[in-house]
């Protein structure tokens, strides 16, 4: 079957392309991006768009970026989306593959909007235990560094995994992240012909008020409260 792979540049992605890669069935055309035009980063995460060519050139499948504006509604958003799965479909593509673990409402809602065109999704990490998500990624030799995360969470804003930080997090912490509590980027393992380069710049706080769209998973889509922050600049090395 020929996919597209939604690719966040984070360390779910990571895993559930590795997944994908041994699966003979699977043929993935695209490594699919939104990113913030204004900004010339990853939607949310805030990466640099250096490094996330870079991932794609390391990995070796062709970069599809979606750009969208700096705060794109609901509407707005669905609008640009539809249009770019609508051309995913006239290639002949027939599924979307997605690093979702078990935000059951983020999945029906993606499934929702892929029918519409006619495209299924696919969750290779679906309901994995999260834990042994994290010891597996870091067994198989990936490597990943925290690039944004919710505000109660910034001393860990701009660290690499390891098993002594996530045994560090707090008890109502998903230890991958999957409620929004941080997101990162990988820059290593057996997806990759070669490791990614990078340097930690600043840190910045920025607050956002919510809920903005859909891929905003640090932000639920039930809290209407301000939502802030930390970013961690990751810079091309």
């Amino acid at each position: 079957m020929k996919c597209i792979f939604n690719w966040s540049g984070g360390k779910d992605s990571a895993l559930a392309l590795y997944y994908c890669l041994q699966d003979p069935d699977i043929e993935i055309a695209y490594l699919v991006t939104t990113v913030n035009d204004a900004a010339d980063r990853i939607s949310m995460h805030g990466v640099r768009t250096e490094l996330l060519i870079e991932q794609a050139a390391s990995i070796g499948i062709p970069l599809y970026q979606i750009r969208l504006p700096e705060m794109p509604g609901m509407k707005e958003y669905d609008e640009v989306m539809r249009h770019h799965l609508s051309h995913f479909k006239s290639e002949g593509i027939t599924h979307s593959i997605f690093g979702d673990i078990f935000l059951q409402d983020l999945r029906d809602y993606r499934d929702t909007r892929l029918s519409e065109v006619g495209l299924t999704g696919l969750y290779p990490l679906w309901k994995r235990d999260t834990r042994e998500l994290i010891n597996e990624f870091l067994r198989l030799g990936f490597g990943t560094v925290i690039a944004c995360t919710q505000q109660r969470l910034e001393r860990i804003v701009g660290r690499e995994i390891s098993p002594e930080l996530i045994d560090s997090l707090p008890g109502d912490v998903d230890v991958c992240g999957e409620n929004g509590e941080f997101h990162t980027f990988t820059f290593k393992g057996p997806i990759f012909k070669r490791a990614i380069a990078y340097k930690t710049g600043e840190k910045v706080f920025k607050e956002y008020k919510a809920p903005k769209n859909a891929d905003d998973s640090c932000v639920s889509s039930t809290d209407e409260k301000p939502a802030g922050f930390w970013y961690c600049d990751l810079l091309p090395a």
